[in-house]
């Protein structure tokens, strides 16, 4: 395919898109997709690309995949080696790069955040659903603060309270793209022993009950609850999810988070299983028009542990 052809069958370039929320992640996986796509058209290897901008193949990679902002030289040197001479088509990719290399409103949190959940923030705020399974604790998207002030605390108990208010603080912010005028869908599987496990004690749990409560009520939010004796985590080894994106040049992306860095899955075959399983999991468990009902018997079975604050839930 000539690299003009590449340009005719790829959907625009949406140089008008906000680099708000999630578009600066989004958006440089958008143009280094593109960009991918020209080299190959004009059969040059990562190689050559890379001496072009004065790197080197991996510098091209990393580009390619969304990993790294452009230098507006390094474009324009691609563009020249890509033989890209239109100069409105030129200005529309300079102007992508530009949004591309804003920061997100999560950039504020940067002296401690990591890198690889810094990709993940930029993703969820730019996806257009969302799809989860959560077997050890309600999902994060609609915790409510002291439910997370609890979860937090026993995860990061090296840190000062201070620190930790500034992750329930991320945590609550991250929530409001489900109050955007475009919200993404957001469709969660939670385990019923993650839902009975008294997190913090019986006032923040019942807290808790009564958020997720309001939350179904929500036209975007699906929450299907898997009875303990279904099995749940024999059919998925651990939480995943997996974001979907409006943007034709996008793949799907599934997220496994682990103790001290995450997994972003792209290929067609992890897709293709963690899908499945999704799909799976849906099926074992309760219907969405059965989890108001779930969640109001639920509290009214309060048990008297739930006088007791939780231990660590891993």
């Amino acid at each position: 395919m000539r690299a003009s052809e590449v340009r005719q069958s790829a959907e625009p370039l949406r140089v008008g898109m906000s680099p708000a929320g999630g578009g600066p992640t989004v958006l440089r996986m958008v143009l280094g997709g593109r960009l991918r796509r020209l080299r190959e058209a004009a059969e040059i290897s990562r190689e050559e690309a890379g001496d072009a901008i004065r790197g080197s193949h991996s510098k091209i990679s990393r580009l390619e995949l969304g990993r790294t902002g452009f230098r507006e030289r390094d474009l324009e040197d691609l563009l020249d080696l890509y033989r890209i001479a239109d100069p409105i088509e030129r200005e529309e990719y300079l102007e992508l790069a530009r949004q591309a290399n804003a920061s997100g409103w999560w950039h504020r949190d940067s002296d401690w955040l990591p890198k690889w959940y810094d990709t993940y923030l930029g993703l969820e705020q730019a996806a257009t659903l969302v799809r989860a399974y959560e077997p050890r604790a309600v999902p994060e998207l609609l915790q409510t603060p002291e439910y997370a002030r609890v979860l937090l605390s026993l995860a990061h108990s090296n840190e000062p309270q201070s620190a930790i208010e500034r992750r329930v603080t991320l945590r609550m912010r991250r929530q409001n793209i489900l109050d955007r005028l475009d919200p993404p869908q957001l469709w969660v599987i939670v385990e019923e022993a993650a839902l009975r496990r008294p997190i913090g004690g019986s006032a923040v749990w019942r807290a808790q009950i009564e958020q997720l409560l309001r939350a179904v009520a929500r036209p975007n939010v699906t929450v299907q609850v898997l009875a303990d004796h279904v099995g749940g985590p024999a059919l998925a080894d651990g939480a995943f999810t997996i974001l979907r994106f409006a943007e034709a040049d996008l793949p799907d992306i599934v997220y496994l988070q682990q103790l001290t860095s995450a997994l972003y899955l792209d290929k067609q075959a992890d897709l293709d299983a963690y899908r499945a399983v999704a799909n799976q999991l849906s099926v074992h468990a309760a219907p969405p028009e059965y989890t108001v009902g779930l969640l109001e018997a639920l509290r009214r079975r309060q048990p008297a542990i739930l006088d007791e604050p939780a231990g660590p839930t891993g």
